[in-house]
């Protein structure tokens, strides 16, 4: 990837992901273009996802667009102009994303043909996903839980194979076991993205969207769309800590995952370690307060995101202290056997590009 390239990433990513500007880094140097590549284009397709005043037939249009310009160099243009000229995307970070999406595009075409394979499966599932799970949004959730399992693939679930086979290009051990780490990388995705859906799920309402899915809660006794103050039923804060108990399962997947890869590789393993404290960190928040009402109740304090660092930091090259400190993550969230979750936990797969 050219110099300009490069320093073009590296301006935009602080921009729009804290987390991610401080975990890729972490990878080996190889890896840290696709990767901070990759983000940028799923966040620049998160945009046209998160306009809730924009037509579903106009995003369409939109992720359209976006996927020609993995091919196009013209057709990025017309991406970045069409949208910005829908006067819908506010944040300036945002603008400016949007508006260099041509050269964020143009970094995606000096990559290494085996990468940009990688990415383009995964943008093209995100994009025909997102296309889809539109006309399902609401303010009263998802019909049901393999509802909520099939977007939690198009979203999170594709990135995870994605960045395993970015992994497995580049170390013999990780490609040894790829079929294996293929499938954990699902629940990796699914468990990341379900702890993000209960963080956010009261932010999201205010929106009219909602993840949560309505066959679970009423089998807890609650109607999510009858019923307007969640946060005061019962049966809603049992809901809510069984997903928190589904997200903990898969992440004890992505505690798997991260353990398969070499303890060498420092680096990927600080990728996902990190990743999983803080999302262990989030769902002990939300069980011990399943009543919360706004994301800032939940999240964990810089000082909390800097110990989860340092801890991991310890013991990334240890398989034994690792386990510990997972273990440790999750201690005292609750525990949903596999034979509970039933669709929640058959992890979607696909190989071909589409959700």
């Amino acid at each position: 990837m050219t110099p300009a390239s490069l320093a073009l990433q590296d301006r935009l990513l602080p921009g729009v992901s804290r987390t991610f500007a401080l975990t890729i880094p972490q990878l080996p140097v190889a890896l840290r273009p696709a990767i901070t590549n990759a983000y940028l284009l799923c966040r620049i397709a998160d945009t046209v996802e998160d306009s809730t005043e924009m037509p579903a037939d106009d995003k369409d249009a939109h992720y359209r667009r976006l996927l020609a310009g993995l091919n196009d160099a013209s057709a990025a243009r017309d991406f970045s102009d069409a949208l910005l000229g829908t006067g819908l995307v506010q944040s300036p970070l945002e603008q400016e994303l949007i508006a260099q999406t041509p050269g964020v595009l143009e970094a995606f075409g000096e990559l290494p043909a085996a990468q940009q394979a990688a990415l383009r499966d995964c943008v093209t599932t995100m994009c025909h996903g997102m296309a889809e799970f539109e006309r399902m949004k609401n303010p009263h959730g998802l019909a049901d839980g393999g509802c909520l399992r099939d977007y939690c693939y198009v979203v999170a679930g594709c990135v995870g194979e994605m960045l395993t086979r970015l992994f497995a290009e580049s170390h013999p051990c990780i490609r040894d076991q790829q079929e294996a780490l293929q499938r954990l990388s699902v629940a990796f995705g699914q468990g990341l993205q379900m702890t993000n859906i209960l963080k956010d799920v009261w932010d999201d309402r205010q929106r009219g969207i909602c993840w949560l899915p309505r066959d679970l809660f009423a089998a807890h006794g609650v109607d999510l769309v009858q019923t307007d103050d969640w946060q005061d039923q019962a049966g809603y804060r049992e809901g809510i800590r069984f997903l928190v108990g589904v997200a903990h399962y898969h992440l004890r997947q992505a505690q798997e995952y991260t353990l398969r890869i070499p303890a060498s590789e420092v680096g990927i393993r600080r990728f996902c370690s990190w990743s999983i404290g803080m999302a262990l960190s989030t769902l002990r928040k939300i069980a011990e307060h399943p009543g919360y009402t706004a994301s800032e109740q939940v999240k964990i304090s810089r000082r909390h995101l800097r110990l989860i660092v340092a801890t991991n930091n310890l013991a990334v090259g240890n398989d034994t202290l690792l386990r510990g400190v997972f273990r440790l993550g999750g201690y005292r969230l609750p525990n949903v056997q596999a034979e509970e979750i039933g669709q929640l936990l058959a992890v979607r797969v696909t190989g071909d590009g589409h959700p």
